[in-house]
């Protein structure tokens, strides 16, 4: 496994080439490294070597490792990546400073009450099941238009949107739609590209990659 450093640096540079390929900016496109399974101890030399926006899945491991890491460090932004029940909403609101997965109704009016009553506002990516798969969160295609009319009326900061790509097709497809959906809605943010995709994502308007794998290797 080579050097954390090393690692970020490499990633570093795919996004810039995918970004100059697209006459984009390398600085438009934000790198979370999603740390969900993986201990302090292997996110701290990532940390050292610059990296500042963390990515989780779960609500209650966050809860468990980033306090005492955010303690250490100055400047961490942490990302809600993986589905949020409502009844987390709360906690959700309190912990990370931006959530990718708002994919219902119910989830709107929990994340509104929440942020109102901790009176913090956190932007949120609405997340669309792009590829229509059954097995996979988000709010479908169809549906967009009116959950992005609730989330506007509820007062809820709107990042964007979110998509994973269907595994076994090219996912360049999938991301030139997603990139067209906020664009007719009037939302600027992509969260789409993972460690497999994220240079393809980059071209096609990513403004922020979730990148897992690259950076940590085999999760722990």
């Amino acid at each position: 496994m080579e050097e954390p450093a090393t690692l970020l640096a490499d990633i570093q540079h795919r996004i810039a080439t995918a970004a100059k390929v697209a006459r984009r900016q390398a600085d438009e496109v934000t790198l979370v490294a999603i740390s969900k399974t993986h201990a302090a101890e292997r996110i701290a030399p990532l940390i050292a070597a610059g990296q500042r926006v963390f990515g989780e899945n779960r609500v209650q491991e966050a809860e468990a490792k980033w306090p005492a890491l955010r303690e250490r460090h100055e400047g961490i932004a942490l990302h809600l990546v993986g589905q949020l029940q409502s009844n987390k909403a709360e906690d959700a609101v309190a912990l990370f400073d931006c959530i990718h997965s708002l994919n219902r109704a119910s989830l709107v009016a929990a994340l509104a009450k929440a942020m109102d009553k901790a009176g913090r506002q956190v932007p949120c990516f609405v997340q669309v099941n792009i590829g229509a798969e059954e097995q996979k969160g988000g709010c479908a295609i169809a549906d967009l238009p009116l959950l992005l009319a609730e989330a506007r009326a509820a007062q809820i900061p709107l990042a964007g949107l979110m998509c994973v790509p269907p595994l076994e097709l090219e996912p360049a497809p999938f991301f030139a739609l997603l990139a067209k959906l906020a664009d007719d809605h009037g939302l600027t943010g992509l969260s789409m590209g993972m460690s497999d995709d994220f240079d393809t994502a980059v071209t096609l308007g990513a403004t922020h990659v979730r990148v897992g794998s690259a950076l940590f290797g085999a999760r722990g």
